[in-house]
């Protein structure tokens, strides 16, 4: 198998913004963010699509992306969260991750565009991780 980047990330030998690394699965930060404080929430395992998921992995994997997506409007301030998966088409990085996006209304996202917006800074990104990771303990 290729190398994989967020297998890497999971293993820590790619730095990564991480806002939860437990046994059901790693979230970090987007590197290009919908919004400020998008998460990339992937199983530990490498598996390419949600159909590739041990049904087995299921309950433990959404029960953290059911974590993560409570905990992003919390830290954030914002309204909700905008959760979505990819299977092959539009899926940047062949391994299972779910999108968990800041949202709030009247920020300008309209059906599947998804603008793209940067971090100032690493200290910026860093903070967004500190401030999510909290929320989730």
């Amino acid at each position: 198998m290729a190398s994989c980047v967020f297998c890497d990330i999971v293993a820590g030998t790619v730095p990564a913004f991480k806002v939860i690394d437990v046994p059901e699965g790693v979230g970090f930060l987007d590197t290009r963010p919908v919004f400020k404080g998008h998460v990339l929430v992937v199983p530990r395992a490498h598996v390419v699509t949600l159909p590739d998921l041990p049904g087995a992995d299921l309950p433990g994997f959404f029960g953290l992306v059911q974590r993560v997506s409570a905990a992003v409007p919390e830290a954030l301030g914002a309204q909700g969260t905008f959760v979505a998966n990819n299977n092959i088409v539009s899926q940047s990085v062949a391994h299972l991750h779910v999108h968990v996006v800041p949202r709030t209304k009247g920020d300008g996202l309209r059906g599947f565009f998804w603008p793209r917006h940067k971090y100032a800074s690493d200290e910026e990104a860093a903070s967004y991780a500190a401030t999510i990771a909290a929320k989730l303990g």
